[in-house]
């Protein structure tokens, strides 16, 4: 095979007339030649930090729609899967990815659970690292979370660092906010990515140090107008990330809509391709070609360098995308599911208090962190109740694993002003999370969840809408198309709610990650990030 275009030559920096000679899934040569092809070929788009599970989707049908974007690999991290199945979650992972031609690179995830603090459904532990750090699919050693484990020197934490520096596997981080001398321990540590920055000083200090940093554009956390003024100066080491994106983001773009955005600021379009297509294929080892002769042909076609619109992808030669039709071809999958907990009562979501005052969680638009603020609570017939004229919620954490009484909180800014909304894609450990404006409606859109074994819904009296997500309890069994026009729908009901949030599932979905600070809920209780500590619902 033969393809003509202008060849974006990144590591050299200059663009020419150029045609591509493919033989068996590999580049055999690139030379200058003469013809009138004004589209741009460049190395495919890599996804430096994701969760493939947030989209919903198994990672066969993920494909599909990424290819459409020019995303040819991705740097992925099935911690979500593996919180709900253990290692068996991630074998699961590889093995439907390999299906595809996409090239999926997965890492083994470090901390499941994130804390002892919730209930998943499984444990990892430093042995099994062991085990999934020997396997060849698995390229790094995921995210850290337990960032106080590295600085107090837990040794199960310490040991599953060590067996990726055995296994010469890089070790990627999670450090929201770690400054000054805490950041440099976990540095120390062999940790060597951050994709949690949301400062443009936090970035800075953490490149400063040596780290790569990952500019993170997904569904709820959006840190790119923050941190892309570091690009210019630092574009050797960052990198481009989604982390979790829905499967109606999917649909609209990826990798590529950054790349533009990065274009329209005025930054030099070389050193954007080095962080959205170069850095991440160093940095983890990847298998993937980088436009050069001897490389595995993966590589795009683009109509212009400005809005990078993708006319082709090819992947090891394969042409698995052009004008809009993905060639990714469907595959069957099974459904293994961990939900072990009957239907709920109304009782179950009730609260007796006499408190006059509570703590609530403010979630905050497009970021994962939360504060802590304190309210006038709502009481009716000695019960606490939500409060919708000042958009003080009841909110519940249902563990999926075990029949135990639902965790209660109350939240500020998902503005619902009737109904309930509920999902079991809550990280880190998947269980069922929902906000909703009385208790029946709370109750009735837990039930609807546990009937359907995951998913996510919105429900208003006896409107019900849902997703059902059988696939672990949070990825879905239809193809991306299918779920993303149901997940939109849902998603417009819930903002018809009152909702204002961009992205309300999203944000939902990360009302239970107590890793990142401050005020969060576990199935155990409310939780602040700060003191790493359980804390009162009621103050007195």
């Amino acid at each position: 095979m033969q393809i003509q275009g202008q060849i974006v030559d990144i590591q050299n920096k200059r663009i020419y007339a150029g045609e591509i000679t493919v033989s068996n899934g590999k580049i055999v040569s690139i030379v200058e030649a003469t013809h009138d092809v004004q589209n741009y070929i460049l190395p495919g788009f890599i996804d430096a930090h994701i969760h493939i599970e947030s989209s919903m989707l198994v990672p066969s049908e993920f494909a599909k729609i990424a290819v459409l974007h020019g995303t040819v690999a991705t740097i992925s991290d099935p911690h979500e899967i593996a919180n709900v199945l253990g290692k068996e979650g991630v074998y699961y992972m590889i093995e439907n990815g390999k299906k595809t031609p996409f090239k999926f690179h997965f890492g083994a995830p470090s901390c499941v659970p994130a804390t002892s603090f919730e209930t998943a459904g499984a444990i990892i532990d430093s042995d099994e690292i062991k085990e999934l750090m020997a396997n060849p699919d698995i390229y790094y050693l995921s995210e850290m979370m337990n960032y106080p484990g590295v600085l107090f020197d837990d040794k199960e934490v310490l040991k599953k660092i060590e067996w990726a520096k055995q296994y010469r596997k890089p070790v990627d981080g999670h450090a929201p906010a770690l400054r000054g001398e805490p950041i440099k321990k976990y540095i120390a540590a062999g940790i060597t990515t951050d994709h949690e920055c949301f400062t443009f000083d936090e970035a800075e200090e953490k490149l400063s140090l040596g780290m790569k940093v990952l500019v993170r554009e997904g569904s709820a956390a959006k840190n790119f107008e923050a941190l892309i003024d570091l690009l210019p100066r630092n574009y050797e080491n960052m990198m481009f990330c989604s982390d979790d994106k829905h499967p109606d983001d999917l649909i609209l773009g990826h990798i590529n809509l950054l790349c533009a955005r990065a274009v329209a600021k005025g930054f030099d379009v070389f050193k954007i391709l080095q962080v959205a297509c170069v850095n991440p294929v160093h940095h983890y080892k990847m298998n993937v070609g980088l436009l050069q002769e001897n490389d595995a042909a993966d590589f795009i076609v683009v109509e212009d360098l400005v809005h990078f619109k993708v006319k082709q992808t090819y992947i090891n030669g394969e042409l698995v995308a052009e004008n809009g039709m993905s060639f990714v071809k469907h595959i069957p999958f099974e459904t293994p599911n961990n939900f072990k907990i009957t239907a709920k009562e109304l009782a179950d979501f009730e609260l007796t208090s006499s408190a006059s005052k509570i703590r609530v969680i403010e979630a905050l638009e497009g970021q994962l962190i939360t504060n802590e603020i304190h309210h006038q609570s709502l009481i009716v017939d000695g019960k606490l109740v939500s409060d919708t004229e000042n958009d003080i919620l009841k909110m519940a954490v249902v563990n999926r694993y075990q029949n135990t009484k639902p965790a209660i909180a109350f939240i500020k800014n998902f503005g619902l002003k009737k109904g309930a909304i509920a999902s079991s894609v809550a990280h880190d450990c998947h269980n069922i999370v929902v906000v909703g404006t009385t208790d029946e409606e709370i109750l009735n859109a837990v039930n609807l969840i546990i009937g359907n074994k995951g998913g996510i819904c919105a429900v208003n009296g006896i409107d019900k809408k849902s997703l059902a997500l059988p696939v672990a309890g949070i990825m879905s069994d239809k193809d991306g198309w299918q779920t993303g026009k149901l997940y939109q729908e849902i998603d417009t009901i819930t903002k018809e709610l009152g909702s204002n949030l961009k992205a309300p599932f999203m944000t939902l979905s990360f009302m239970a990650l107590l890793v990142i600070p401050d005020l969060k809920l576990s199935d155990k209780g409310l939780f602040s990030g700060n003191s790493f500590s359980f804390v009162d619902l009621e103050i007195k």
